[in-house]
């Protein structure tokens, strides 16, 4: 994954944003919001959308695109900045592969001393029974 080429095929765009700001917020637009084709980006291979598609389903629209919000701050750089590095974030995560578990072998020595722990058991139980007076 060649995180530049990726974010060159960012599209962003800024919107009026809710919250802090007094009459600031009513003139600048300082919400960002990230779009991104994943069946358009050539910065990906084909295994590697395959396996976003997969990984990152609930959060891409019906035509492969994700899109973030990002109004946190005052500042449209500081948004642009954020929303970035959350983007980079899901990408990593969803290209994450995890390794394949091998299955080990249980040594003999856990197996000997599982079955010497139950019959030591069993003989204390075995004890604590009252006397066959027959």
């Amino acid at each position: 994954m060649d995180s530049e080429k990726i974010i060159s095929e960012l599209n962003f765009k800024a919107v009026r944003s809710s919250g802090a700001g007094g009459q600031n917020v009513n003139k600048v637009s300082s919400k960002i919001v990230l779009n991104f084709d994943l069946e358009v980006s050539q910065a990906l291979s084909e295994e590697e959308k395959l396996l976003l598609q997969n990984n990152i389903a609930p959060r891409l629209t019906s035509e492969n695109i994700l899109i973030l919000n990002c109004d946190e701050d005052r500042s449209q750089l500081k948004n642009k900045e954020i929303v970035v590095k959350r983007f980079l974030e899901i990408i990593k995560k969803g290209l994450f592969v995890p390794k394949v578990r091998k299955a080990t072998k249980i040594p003999k020595s856990v197996i000997k001393k599982r079955i010497k722990d139950k019959k030591n058991i069993s003989e204390i139980k075995q004890s604590r029974r009252k006397p066959n007076l027959d």
